[in-house]
């Protein structure tokens, strides 16, 4: 009986976990696998058998009480723990086995990731990867990612980081027809007289500023125009339409570039700078699956 009690509360108290860290009955009963109905029941009775509140609930929001922040700062961490102990388990097999957790920018996937995963997975059937797609710089310990991808300019220095990706640049561009109309920006300063398309940050809802520099010389420019958006798709889909003037990473304009749909202008302004890094917390134990994905990931870097 005691050891259908010690299930019972493990199971209850990974119920809690997923639902303080997201904050969410919806995101969390989706990640565990569960009805939402079932997920609430669960925690009330946890609450219940406690004899204290854990969360707050509203029609819109889930927080949490004091009591909650408590038993979340430990109970998470000895349920990872106990996760990382039984994924670590994976290094016995013959194979690597597991799943393999990463939150990444869009460009990050498609310009870094994607490409190794697609030669790497078939290899490896026993390995599944999971790619969390946001531009807003996820916490990956929050989130329970195994590790993230940015650039090196933005990395935490309290995280194993290890470069993935070649030297990166940005690119001002716009169309042939956009220019003749309105001219072409020889210098920074020249754009506040355009039409620029502008991209919202999604960590703090700020406009990307422009960053320029030529022969130790920097220039920012806020860019403004008649588009903003927080998807670089659609900035790229309006510059392709001729709607003003976009600066992103130069790959997202690559084929635009080379077809001749797009024109680039203020190139020498546009230095390169560090390209993409996988990172991870330094106490994390990394499986077989993960070490497997970090050096298939080291290697073609030192192909770059």
């Amino acid at each position: 009986m005691a050891a259908d009690n010690q299930r019972d509360t493990i199971r209850d108290l990974t119920a809690f976990v997923a639902v303080a860290r997201a904050l969410s009955f919806t995101r969390a009963a989706a990640r565990l696998g569960v009805s939402q109905s079932a997920l609430s029941y669960t925690i009330k009775a946890l609450e219940e058998r406690l004899g204290v509140r854990l969360l707050t609930r509203t029609t819109r929001s889930v927080g949490l009480t004091e009591a909650g922040e408590r038993l979340l700062a430990s109970a998470g961490l000895h349920l990872d723990g106990i996760e990382q102990a039984l994924a670590g388990l994976s290094s016995y097999r013959d194979r690597p086995a597991g799943t393999v957790r990463l939150a990444a920018s869009d460009h990050a996937a498609s310009s870094v990731l994607n490409p190794v995963f697609a030669r790497l997975l078939p290899q490896y059937p026993e390995i599944k990867v999971e790619l969390v797609i946001d531009n807003a710089m996820t916490d990956i310990v929050s989130e329970r990612c195994d590790a993230g991808v940015r650039l090196g300019e933005h990395l935490a220095h309290d995280m194993i980081a290890t470069r993935i990706g070649a030297d990166q640049r940005m690119a001002v561009v716009a169309t042939s027809a956009y220019f003749a109309e309105h001219g072409r920006p020889r210098t920074p300063e020249d754009l506040v007289a355009h039409n620029c398309l502008a991209y919202r940050l999604e960590t703090r809802g700020n406009i990307y500023v422009w960053e320029f520099e030529k022969d130790g010389r920097e220039v920012n420019v806020r860019p403004h125009g008649q588009l903003v958006s927080n998807d670089p798709d659609q900035l790229l889909f309006f510059a392709l339409a001729g709607l003003g003037i976009a600066c992103m990473q130069e790959s997202y304009f690559a084929p635009a570039l080379a077809d001749g749909r797009l024109e680039r202008v203020l190139e020498d302004w546009c230095p390169a700078f560090e390209g993409y890094y996988l990172y991870y917390p330094s106490r994390r134990l990394p499986t077989a699956a993960f070490t497997l994905v970090l050096d298939a990931l080291r290697k073609e870097a030192k192909s770059l």
